[in-house]
């Protein structure tokens, strides 16, 4: 069977792994005054030599503003030789990874873990102790478009008392932050040491809670001279060391929200909680399931931003799952002559956690060269085994010395901050995170985790006061952020939300019914006709010999379900196969498709292998255009055999052009638009894109196209090429282009919006004003939607019911955004789905757009209820997910117009 539940999301994390590591790097330039926008300058933590010309430079920097020009960094410290032709240069010991904290460990080549001064020491006084980095690499977008520059608030619904999992910050007075440019004379290279001489020589100057990052100075305390000049002694000689004011930053200035996310990362370290990846957790409260190898550690995920009127801190509980196995049981499990070939592929690409410094690396690949007794040189230049130096610098002993290494690339932020541009790991050392594909199939695991990790309302909100609770009663803590000059509201931000009314649903034979307040009608649709059922001429019923039984009472069940929504399956024909290979279905398949020239075929698989499955798929989608519906034959001792039967049937309806029901639609000719992206398992270096645009008022016919891309450039012009096909499809059916087009557009990541922003939307708008809408003015709407969000919305003691709308408070400023609770959760606390408008010339009000949004949740036909994306793209995810997964090309053009995916 194939439903897969109510608005599941089957892609996975989209983020792509980072570039190989640069061999060369400039340092960022420094920040220009205010007015009023401070430059990028150099983040805390960055060890970035510079090059020789510059190594002994005495005197002050040259400038306008007394700013070093920017010098290239020197290459990536060479490996020396290990004595072996295969290997020019030596690995390197993992030691920290200092590039995510600000602060570099000392990682070769650099220096060795331990070696010199770190990044920033404790002293107690807020200054460069503080774990994290003031950059300039992402500024706040302004997407708000220009069609809404007042209210953007809907008025539809009743109004919801609601509680959301953010906390405001509160100032004291009018607090400001000052920027400071810090110079040195003679010039200091090594951060650590600019950090050390700047924190001994302003202890009597800054005694408040400052930031330093090797160039500039944030800090709310105004040093009374906007120039001041202090001395220190680095050991060797006295440095002076010039302080310039250079300006304040403006409320809400990326800059000001960075230090005030920073200040927050430094209390959760001093709250006791241990960073692991960008979160912090608790180790002591970790859950401990022995009898899976699991451990989960509950943590937290932190994030402060300038929303609709205040400046809020948003904290979402997380989880991480750690096991305790380590890598060398993974290698040992892997046996027989494939072995290094099934370690690999199963260790390259995971994330593992080093248990001598609790830092975490993700697996780029194994060399199985080198081994714990290879060598390499230290920063004195004398020779070393990884072995010896473990044992040395973290008193661990390595007991196996033939196990290969692993290898981690730095990102080339990582690289800039000190890295080593390749860091290399002892299998025995690591310990493995996250879960297998075997473990997440487990049953009983899953619904054990789901036990600890699905919290229900009451106890997230009880949960998120004791973070409360924590941050004002740690003595460490209350003084951390005193110094600041802040305080965190001690109580949950309360605001009011709105309830859209329950949406009718239309049926066949004009039957109308409405899915309540659980937005849910499946017993409904049980007994009523469906919207347009086609006529089922030929039904293939392809099976292996041993469940041709089962499938005969199945059939009739089957035909029952359908008799119930006035459909009919016609006579069903079963084609026996011997076995159960995905060769003798794939030939079985031919051949019925060349004989009986079926409507359909319904296929019964043994599992869920995905070979079989997707051999099956192949043959059907890519090569003959021929619908299928999969059948598990465990289902057929199912208890809820009927339900599921009734399922298959609106599948299958829907797979042959049917559609089961829809709702009312205000607009003619409107065009709305799903679009997606998933990445091919297949070949990690390229994706698929799948689009769907509806075809009629009552959004029950779709166009569907896919095509892969590897590149953004070749993905923005495939979507402004889909765009114009879609159209031309859209006037093929009903006579006239669409009027208005609205697009929702998933599977944007927060750094890809500007592109998105400023490359999709022109070239769509472009493409189609070229092509089509030449003379006449082209209405449409953009949406990003974004479900992976950790804003969550509640009532005092249960979640909110489908079709609650925010759109002020917990919203943001720069943008025209809102958040729809569409479906129910009787489990756990519901996630809303963020919704944020990029361009707009619909000519819709906000409480249209709104509206017409959630109206759209109700029309996914793979459940009779609400889910959390709008159905178009809903549809759109499936397609993409279904062709990256299994056809790994697009399908044939004869499924253009059916949903063949679900």
């Amino acid at each position: 069977m194939e439903p897969r539940g109510r608005g599941r999301a089957y892609g996975r994390a989209r983020g792509q792994a980072g570039g190989a590591p640069q061999q060369q790097h400039q340092r960022p330039g420094p920040p220009q005054p205010r007015p009023q926008q401070p430059r990028p300058q150099q983040p805390p933590g960055d060890h970035g030599a510079r090059g020789p010309s510059q190594a002994g430079a005495r005197g002050p920097p040259q400038g306008a503003w007394g700013v070093r020009p920017p010098q290239p960094a020197v290459a990536a410290w060479p490996r020396p030789q290990m004595g072996g032709p295969s290997h020019q240069q030596p690995p390197q010991p993992a030691a920290g990874r200092g590039g995510r904290q600000g602060e570099a460990e000392g990682a070769i080549p650099r220096k060795v873990v331990g070696e010199g001064e770190g990044a920033g020491n404790n002293d107690g006084r807020g200054g460069s102790s503080v774990r994290g980095r003031v950059t300039n690499r992402r500024e706040i977008l302004y997407t708000r478009p220009d069609t809404v520059t007042d209210n953007k608030k809907g008025t539809s619904g009743n109004s919801i008392n609601l509680l959301s999992n953010y906390f405001p910050l509160l100032q004291k007075g009018t607090w400001c932050l000052y920027q400071y440019r810090v110079d040195m004379a003679p010039d200091i290279d090594h951060t650590g040491k600019r950090k050390g001489l700047v924190r001994e020589a302003t202890r009597e100057l800054l005694r408040g809670g400052y930031i330093f990052d090797g160039t500039v100075l944030y800090t709310p305390q105004r040093i009374h001279n906007d120039s001041v000049e202090l001395f220190a002694n680095d050991g060797q000689e006295n440095i002076r060391i010039t302080i310039r004011l250079v300006g304040d930053l403006a409320r809400g200035d990326i800059h000001y929200l960075q230090v005030f996310n920073i200040i927050i990362r430094k209390c959760l370290a001093l709250m006791g909680l241990q960073l692991i990846g960008r979160n912090y957790f608790m180790p002591d409260a970790k859950i401990v399931l022995s009898e899976h190898k699991i451990q989960l550690w509950p943590g937290y995920f932190t994030s402060m931003r300038q929303h609709e009127s205040d400046i809020l801190l948003n904290v979402d509980l997380q989880f991480k799952h750690m096991r305790t196995d380590n890598v060398y049981d993974l290698l040992l499990e892997c046996q027989g002559p494939n072995a290094r070939r099934e370690f690999t592929s199963r260790i390259i690409g995971g994330v593992v956690l080093t248990y001598y410094n609790n830092k975490t690396y993700k697996i780029d690949d194994v060399d199985f060269q080198s081994t714990p007794a290879s060598t390499f040189k230290m920063k004195d230049g004398t020779e070393i085994t990884y072995k010896d130096y473990f044992d040395r610098k973290y008193s661990v002993q390595i007991r196996v010395r033939d196990q290969p290494l692993l290898v981690s690339r730095s990102k080339p932020r990582e690289i800039r901050a000190g890295m080593a541009e390749t860091i290399y790991l002892v299998p025995e050392l690591c310990q493995m995170t996250g879960l297998t594909d075997k473990q997440r199939e487990n049953f009983n695991l899953m619904k054990t985790l789901s036990n600890h990790t699905r919290i229900g309302v009451e106890s997230r909100i009880r949960k998120l006061l004791d973070f409360s609770r924590k941050i004002h009663s740690k003595p460490e803590v209350v003084q951390e952020i005193r110094r600041w000059d802040l305080n965190i509201g001690e109580n949950l931000v309360r605001f009011q939300g709105r309830v859209l009314s329950p949406e009718g649903l239309v049926g066949g034979g004009d039957s109308r019914y409405s899915g309540g307040s659980q937005a849910d009608w499946t017993r409904e649709l049980r007994s009523k006709p469906m919207l347009h059922s086609p006529k089922m001429e030929r039904l293939a019923v392809l099976c292996p010999s041993k469940f041709k039984n089962p499938a005969q009472d199945f059939l009739q069940l089957l035909a029952k379900a359908a008799g119930g929504m006035r459909w009919s399956i016609g006579s069903p024909k079963i084609f026996e196969i011997p076995d159960e290979r995905a060769g003798s279905y794939v030939d079985k398949a031919e051949e019925i498709i060349n004989k009986s020239q079926p409507t359909l075929i319904l296929t019964v698989l043994p599992n869920n292998s995905n070979d079989r499955y997707g051999a099956v798929k192949k043959k059907c989608y890519v090569d003959r255009g021929v619908p299928t519906q999969m059948f598990v034959a465990r289902n057929f001792t199912n208890k809820g055999l009927m339900s599921i039967a009734t399922k298959v049937a609106i599948q299958m309806n829907c797979k042959i052009g049917g559609a089961p029901w829809s709702v009312m639609i205000p607009l003619t000719h409107l065009m709305v638009v799903g679009y997606d992206v998933c990445r091919d398992t297949a070949n990690k270096k390229k994706s698929f894109s799948g689009m769907v645009a509806s075809l009629d008022r009552q959004m029950t016919r779709y166009y569907s196209i896919t095509s892969e891309h590897k590149m953004e450039e070749e993905l923005s012009d495939n979507f402004a090429t889909f765009m114009v096909m879609a159209c031309h499809k859209f006037k093929q059916v009903q006579g006239v282009y669409p009027d208005r087009i609205l697009i929702y557009r998933d599977g944007v990541g927060a750094g890809q919006l500007p592109y998105v922003l400023n490359h999709e939307v022109d070239n769509i708008k472009r493409k189609l004003k070229q092509d089509i809408y030449k003379n006449t003015e082209l209405k449409m709407a953009f949406i990003v939607v974004s479900k992976r969000i950790n804003t969550r919305i509640f009532t005092e003691k249960d979640n909110p019911p489908p079709g609650t709308v925010v759109d002020d408070v917990i919203t943001l400023p720069e943008r025209y955004d809102f958040y729809i609770v569409s479906q129910c959760v009787r489990q756990g606390t519901v996630a809303p789905t963020n919704y944020n408008v990029i361009e707009d010339t619909l000519g819709l009000s906000p409480d249209r757009m709104q509206m017409l949004t959630y109206k759209l949740t109700h029309m996914y036909y793979n459940w009779s209820g609400t889910v959390r994306v709008p159905a178009p793209c809903q549809y759109a995810h499936k397609l993409a997910f279904m062709v990256s997964q299994h056809l790994h090309r697009p399908a044939h053009r004869d499924l253009e117009d059916i949903l063949y995916y679900l």
